[in-house]
């Protein structure tokens, strides 16, 4: 008994010590502003996406003649149903206006950079799975635009070589969009949030072996205090602040974000006019439809998210430069990439038309052209001349080559 006894205890010092050393008292860096809870707000977000979908699965009927009954049955009969289908739905864009803003702080602060590589390579797969997530549960509702969408893009495999035909009837359960279809997405868009925790979580583990980075770039160890107090009040009223904003969205524009045809239910023998997938996607949207093949298409839309990747070994290993704050020519380039991402997403919604596609195509170029060209060629530049400018000895230049790398 006295060894059972010890054995709870230290288990349940082991849990103290994690909550203690991750949570209260993991050093965090003084300089931190409001731009880095956005990590925290996205968690956030997703926890009230599995509240809110779990209730959501209660109610709702994976056939294709009783889906879309079931959704409208849960919006008029369910006590709550529409206030819990409203959150889930408008909850899903918020939870992507902040990961977009948590990846695009990252890119301006070089948080790609090591030691963090492997976080920005776990912030990416996470990113390729809410994709996922987002695009089944869009299916869902069986409304005329989710059928339609998952006709679309479930089509796109068909492109890959050799297995396209059999992965889509695999997808498909059949030869078409149809009830196998429905159900499979239902039993992905369950399981596909549990594997996301699963990422987030070794994403955290990643962060806090690494350590937060900080807007200057200095070193984590030079000045920091912990987190629980100052960090957690300011991640505690972006919380907040985000949840006001959310519920007064929710109370006067609900349904703002939503595409007409999904009101009416699926109907495989009318093609919309314009089919056009939810807001979020449509930067890649047009990158996909940029290409005439479809091949070419789906390769360069998956090539947009893993150019991310590229990131981390753009940097030269000489680099002086650690955080792009302190970059003049860089502040410009990214601005440009960020109102062309935007500007990918109004191309994303048109219709495929001139001049629109042509300028689609110059923007996306810009897109590629950005992580390949631009960062990389800047990066050497400044390099270059920080390194022909410098006014260290050369006993201290043999330490910056050998030593001083990030």
């Amino acid at each position: 008994m006295l060894f059972v006894k010890s054995t709870k205890v230290n288990k349940s010092n082991k849990i103290l010590s994690v909550i203690d050393s991750h949570i209260i008292n993991y050093p965090t860096p003084v300089n931190l502003n409001y731009a880095w809870s956005f990590g925290s707000m996205a968690g956030f977000c997703f926890v009230i996406q599995i509240i809110t979908g779990i209730f959501l699965a209660m109610y709702y009927n994976p056939n294709v003649d009783h889906a879309f009954a079931s959704v409208e049955y849960i919006m008029t009969n369910v006590t709550g149903g529409w206030l819990i289908r409203y959150v889930h739905a408008n909850m899903a864009s918020f939870f992507f206006f902040i990961v977009y803003l948590h990846l695009f702080r990252g890119l301006y602060h070089a948080s790609y950079v090591q030691p963090r590589r492997l976080v920005w390579m776990s912030g990416i797969v996470i990113f390729f799975l809410m994709m996922a997530t987002a695009f089944i549960g869009y299916v869902l509702p069986w409304g005329q635009m989710s059928f339609w969408g998952a006709t679309v893009i479930t089509n796109l495999f068909s492109a890959i070589p050799s297995v396209g035909s059999s992965i889509v009837e695999w997808l498909w359960g059949g030869f078409s969009v149809d009830n196998p279809t429905l159900n499979r997405f239902y039993s992905f868009h369950y399981l596909l949030p549990f594997l996301i925790a699963g990422v987030v979580l070794g994403h955290i583990a990643l962060l806090h072996d690494s350590g937060s980075g900080n807007p200057l770039g200095v070193q984590q160890n030079t000045d920091v205090i912990k987190f629980h107090g100052p960090f957690f009040v300011k991640d505690l009223f972006s919380a907040y602040t985000l949840t006001v904003i959310f519920f007064l969205f929710l109370t006067f524009l609900p349904n703002i974000l939503g595409h007409p045809d999904n009101y009416s239910p699926a109907n495989p023998l009318v093609t919309p006019t314009h089919i056009v997938p939810e807001w979020y996607f449509l930067p890649f949207y047009a990158i996909l439809r940029s290409v005439p093949d479809k091949l070419g298409g789906v390769v360069m839309m998956v090539s947009a998210i893993l150019v991310l990747a590229l990131l981390p070994f753009d940097a030269p290993p000489i680099a002086r430069v650690r955080r792009n704050i302190f970059r003049r020519l860089y502040f410009v380039a990214f601005s440009l990439f960020v109102a062309n991402f935007f500007l990918l997403g109004w191309f994303g919604q048109l219709p495929i038309a001139s001049p629109y596609t042509s300028l689609s195509a110059f923007s996306v170029l810009f897109y590629f052209g950005y992580f390949l060209v631009i960062v990389p060629v800047l990066e050497l530049i400044e390099t270059w001349y920080d390194l022909k400018h410098s006014k260290k000895t050369s006993k201290n230049l043999l330490y910056f080559f050998l030593i001083d790398k990030p």
